[in-house]
């Protein structure tokens, strides 16, 4: 069987409020579960959870598999006997015959099993309230308590049952409310779980219990930054619907966006998790405007709850890139002067998010969950009903042409948005800033859309087409941070007067990107387009 479920965090002070949303008698359950794993984390590296849980008075063994962002993941759940005080032992063959047992299995090896220890425990309070919807029947569960687990990575199964904790325990506090699905369609799940997010400021997070417990046996705090998500491969299959190419893109930027959106609305993100939020925020709107000639297929996602939640991001991420790069080369040419660094404290402070702007922002992900689950209608017409500013203009408003083959649909796009590069590439020189900045926003999109359809098309050719493209893209990305730190040490100049040591660095700096930016783009406009062969 399978589980389809979301998980909203609380913010500080919305836990009465959702209790008062649950009612006033829903059951209570204590739950006490030890998860397994082996010291090498085998279980954890293949996306499976293996635990034992008391529930109230039974003991119930369950193995979990599949990406922990999903919102569809395999569940088999064993009731297990158990001596009164005792916890029951682990038995992996309990799962034996089921796709998830034979994953275990898999991941295990031949000596894995023997090696499983308990390395997280987990003690949550549950009260649960089963509520019709609209599209079907979902279960609220609001789980408060913690996640618990000693440095070693290992605790005691005979004491799981026990209040009493270890004196270096570190804990994960719990405080979410689960929406899952009892009957009905998954739509029912993410309808219900955006209204409440509305209404109680909640936030969509994907780290599962098995997840956050895994980090805390491996010593991690729960307030530590994690490596980022970034983008994997999608691979479109010549003879796809653009319906099922459509839906393939939405769950591919989705598996990017949403693990990296949950570390950066947790507070506590690297900042390569915010720069690959964007990115993927980026990729699906470049995903979008490919498959714009499908209208009722763009129309399906939400794009500017998307340019919204990318803008808040943008001047945070514009400080991290600074601080990285320009910053860190200009101290260096002073400090070889014999000067101190150079503070950027007159770069605006970007405050944290508000509960409100936080629930706001995550808001635009149920759309998308909702959309890459949603039927889509078979054999589209291209409807050009509402032409976009950048489309071919021998084809007139208000008309509508036959659906293309997908290959074919795509690479008339494609070809409009390489004339596109072509035509700015080839006056690079004479553009202004902003013409320069837009230029490399349609690299951006080329590059995703390639990316995103590169198996309809031969893989030589789309190799040197991407690769020219992407050292085009960096270049301009190197111009674009010039542009931001001119910006931020102009502001210094009338309080400090060595700022114009940076700017006069930054100008001959400008000079340099500018030729190379010219170079890159010079070899992109000879490299011959694939999608034509």
């Amino acid at each position: 069987m399978s589980e389809v479920e979301l998980k909203l965090q609380l913010p500080s002070g919305a836990t009465a409020r959702v209790e008062r949303e649950l009612g006033d008698a829903p059951r209570r359950t204590r739950m006490q579960g030890l998860y397994f794993d082996t010291p090498d984390r085998r279980l954890a590296a293949a996306g499976l959870a293996l635990r034992l849980r008391k529930e109230g008075r039974r003991w119930v063994q369950t193995l979990k598999g599949g990406a922990a962002h999903d919102i569809e993941r395999a569940e088999h759940n064993v009731v297990v006997a158990a001596s009164p005080g005792a916890a029951p032992q682990l038995d992996v063959a309990r799962h034996a015959g089921t796709p998830g047992g034979e994953a275990l299995a898999a991941a295990l090896g031949a000596d894995g099993a023997s090696a499983l220890v308990a390395r997280y425990r987990t003690d949550i309070s549950r009260r649960v309230r089963v509520l019709r919807a609209r599209r079907g029947c979902v279960e609220l569960a609001l789980d408060l308590g913690f996640i618990a687990a000693r440095p070693a990575g290992v605790v005691d199964a005979a004491n799981a049952s026990s209040n009493a904790a270890d004196a270096v325990e570190r804990r994960w506090p719990v405080c979410e409310l689960e929406v899952e699905l009892q009957g009905g369609s998954p739509l029912a799940v993410t309808e219900v779980a955006r209204r409440l997010a509305v209404r109680h400021d909640l936030w969509l997070d994907t780290r599962s219990k098995a997840e956050r417990g895994d980090r805390l046996a491996r010593g991690l705090a729960a307030d530590s930054a994690v490596p980022a998500v970034k983008a994997q491969a999608l691979k479109l299959r010549k003879g796809m619907q653009a319906s099922e190419a459509w839906q393939a893109v939405l769950r591919n930027t989705l598996a990017h966006a949403l693990p990296n959106w949950s570390e950066v609305a947790g507070g506590h993100a690297a900042p390569e998790a915010l720069h690959q939020l964007r990115v993927a925020l980026r990729r699906l709107r470049s995903g979008q405007r490919l498959f714009e000639p499908w209208t009722h297929l763009a129309a399906m996602m939400p794009s500017e709850p998307v340019a919204a939640l990318f803008r808040a991001l943008g001047t945070q991420r514009d400080q991290d890139a600074l601080a990285a790069g320009l910053q860190a080369d200009i101290d260096a040419a002073l400090a070889a002067l014999g000067e101190a660094p150079l503070s950027l404290s007159a770069l605006p402070e970007v405050p944290p998010w508000s509960d409100r702007e936080r629930a706001t922002h995550g808001l635009v992900f149920f759309d998308l969950i909702g959309a890459s689950m949603a039927p889509c209608v078979s054999a589209p017409d291209l409807a050009r009903d509402a032409v976009p500013d950048n489309a071919p203009d021998n084809v007139p408003d208000n008309t509508t042409v036959a659906d293309p083959a997908l290959s074919a649909g795509i690479g008339e796009r494609l070809q409009h948005w390489h004339a596109q590069m072509r035509r700015d590439a080839k006056r690079f020189a004479a553009l202004d800033d902003p013409a320069r900045h837009r230029l490399r926003k349609r690299l951006k999109r080329l590059r995703y859309a390639i990316e995103f359809s590169a198996g309809l098309f031969p893989k030589r050719a789309v190799a040197r087409y991407l690769e020219r493209l992407s050292v085009a893209q960096e270049r301009l990305g190197e111009f674009a941070d010039l542009g931001v730190a001119q910006r931020a040490y102009r502001a210094l100049v009338a309080d400090e007067p060595r700022a114009w040591f940076a700017i006069g660095w930054l100008a001959e700096h400008r000079t340099t990107v500018l030729r190379d930016c010219a170079d890159a783009l010079g070899r992109l406009r000879q490299v011959k387009p694939f999608w034509a062969d």
